[in-house]
């Protein structure tokens, strides 16, 4: 084995109740490399990120650190073999100084009192290599999420971290935010530390790795060097099949206009915002972060109020003083946060589907249990969502799942037009791809549809007029033969 690799994991294999999770997986991880990890939800990448970091324990296989055979089968383990898994729910505590989230479980100590001076020092020597202009004793919580990851890679540095996963680091993070951690990705690999990264992001891997594994079904597929390989090629590799269109548009709408906003504002975000949609169209929002795009959304859903401007649904006035009046008329919205806007966490499947549709089996106290599985069942069926059982808590299901469910809840409530805000945020290929076609037979079916996107590949493949925003303001409508990602950042970057 070469001796700059760090990590190398071989023949790897897990199974749950006879179920196999994993099945001869291998992968290495050199000095001062940043190793991608690819695969659609259920690929293994999870269970196999949990064996290296002492989570789980493998059934068979070996891992090798420095060259060493390794055996580890708790977090301590994982920790003292200079192992650090970042998840994408930061495991830190925000109450706490920042000082204190770095040596936390780990502080110095002289003769058992704390050393708080010698921890503050050494912890801002650290922020400084980060370029992190902040107070060690600021509190955690005030931070922006991207800091908040930083001090989290401190902390792992600081007990002498040499491997550290990744696990979907930007899922959260505003374009400014992600270049701000890939910074300090590219200051971690000058130290010689080695990082596996997994993310749904494709446009990420040219950025920031070096190689790539790819993973499906529990196996493993190949490593590739990123220079050397296409998009195309490694959604092939973890779908499994040949791929036709990436993105699906086979629908085409109508020149009937059945929603007009004029002139929108909501005395904060949104600036005299005018547009039209037309019957069985996808409209797409593009812009920066910022743009005011989400916020449009809202204000026409009722979720803040406009201060001047006016609505026109079919041709006729439509005055919308809430979300109730929205869905009166017709509108649904599934919102840009999944998990905190549109989840009940603790629920199951079902209650997640049908909360927004239960006058339809719940009236004057009797409840139609058939009706109600009736539901569930049409629009699981729909959707295509992948689950054990309808009680199945929703939080058990993959992302893709998750999304899936949110748009059939709101389906339920047979809108005639759809508002989706990230459709495919944090999701994996296979159920982007679903995603796409869901929405492309919706608009067939004459479904208006407005799409809020931050990938500007998904809005050109996908939508038929892109509504481009910039500071509140609607800069321009492109049509989707006109449309490409310069003209779309140009109107996204021009100033009033």
């Amino acid at each position: 084995m070469d001796l700059s690799t760090l990590l190398e994991m071989k023949g790897i294999c897990k199974s749950f109740n006879g179920v196999p999770a994993l099945r001869d997986v291998q992968l290495t991880l050199e000095s001062g490399e940043v190793h991608a990890l690819l695969g659609e939800n259920g690929a293994g990448k999870s269970t196999l990120i949990k064996i290296l970091g002492g989570i789980y324990s493998k059934d068979s296989g070996e891992v090798y650190i420095d060259g060493k055979q390794v055996e580890i089968t708790n977090v301590k383990e994982a920790r003292a073999n200079g192992i650090s898994i970042i998840h994408q729910e930061l495991m830190m505590l925000p109450q706490m100084s920042i000082y204190e989230n770095v040596f936390l479980g780990q502080e110095y100590k002289n003769n058992g009192f704390v050393k708080r001076n010698e921890m503050i020092q050494k912890t801002q020597e650290m922020l400084e290599f980060f370029s992190l202009d902040l107070d060690p004793r600021e509190k955690l919580g005030r931070l922006p999420i991207a800091q908040q990851q930083i001090i989290e890679i401190i902390r792992a540095i600081s007990f002498g971290a040499r491997i550290i996963v990744m696990d979907e680091p930007t899922s959260s993070l505003s374009d400014k935010e992600v270049e701000f951690l890939f910074n300090a990705i590219r200051r971690l690999k000058k130290q010689n530390v080695g990082i596996i990264y997994i993310s749904h992001r494709m446009s990420e891997l040219d950025e920031i790795a070096d190689r790539v594994t790819v993973m499906r079904d529990g196996g493993y597929v190949s490593t590739e060097i990123v220079k050397e390989v296409t998009r195309e090629q490694l959604i092939t590799k973890m779908v499994g099949r040949t791929l036709g269109d990436y993105y699906i548009h086979t629908h085409t709408p109508s020149d009937e206009v059945v929603f007009k906003v004029n002139d929108y504002s909501d005395g904060n975000m949104v600036h005299n915002a005018s547009f039209e949609l037309k019957k069985g169209e996808v409209l797409g929002f593009a812009g920066l972060v910022g743009a005011g795009r989400s916020e449009l959304m809202n204000a026409v859903f009722g979720v803040s109020k406009k201060t001047s401007g006016s609505l026109e649904m079919d041709g006729k006035p439509l005055e919308i003083h809430g979300v109730k009046d929205a869905m009166k008329a017709g509108i649904a919205l599934v919102p840009e946060d999944r998990k905190f806007e549109a989840l009940y966490p603790d629920q199951s499947v079902r209650y997640n589907m049908t909360i927004e549709v239960m006058n339809k089996f719940l009236k004057a106290g009797s409840y139609n249990k058939k009706t109600e599985k009736s539901i569930v069942d049409e629009y699981v069926e729909k959707m295509s969502v992948k689950l054990a059982s309808p009680e199945q808590k929703i939080v058990r299901l993959s992302g893709g799942n998750q999304q899936k469910v949110i748009i059939g809840r709101w389906l339920a409530t047979d809108p005639k037009i759809l508002i989706l805000d990230e459709p495919t945020r944090g999701v994996d290929v296979g159920a982007k791809m679903e995603i796409y076609d869901i929405i492309d037979n919706l608009a067939k079916e004459g479904v208006s549809i407005i799409v809020v996107s931050s990938e500007l590949p998904e809005v050109l493949g996908i939508c038929d007029r892109i509504v481009v925003m910039g500071e509140g303001k609607i800069r321009g409508i492109l049509d989707r033969e006109e449309a490409n990602q310069e003209k779309i950042m140009s109107l996204a970057t021009t100033e009033s």
